[in-house]
């Protein structure tokens, strides 16, 4: 089957019919979040500070912002985008929770040594 033919009907069945290929809502995420007693540092989108707007005191308390914290939160997506550099790492070669948590020890100290 020639490549054209075969992305074409991948990527068509892969979307719904009506829906635009969008981000998720962070929704989902911040309930998870909730229920770990972990505060979310997730930034609420535009169109959804409208939406609450819209609908009044129907709309919902926002959920809390710091944007102190959420940058903080770049140090340590950045440190953990420098660990997956390592392979072994980021492709999980590693097949038990111990053997992995090793290999990332390994890479965090040769990326101290750095």
């Amino acid at each position: 089957m020639p490549w054209p033919r075969y992305a074409a009907a991948t990527t068509s069945a892969c979307r719904s019919s009506g829906s635009s290929p969008t981000r998720p809502t962070h929704t989902p995420t911040r309930n998870a979040l909730r229920c770990g007693r972990i505060k979310a540092t997730i930034p609420e989108k535009s169109d959804q500070i409208a939406r609450r707007k819209a609908k009044g005191s129907a709309g919902g308390r926002p959920p809390a912002f710091d944007a102190g914290v959420y940058k903080q939160r770049n140090i340590v997506e950045r440190c953990i985008n420098r660990i997956k550099q390592f392979w072994a790492v980021a492709t999980r070669y590693a097949k038990r929770a111990a053997y992995f948590r090793s290999e990332v020890i390994i890479a965090c100290i040769m990326l101290h040594l750095q």
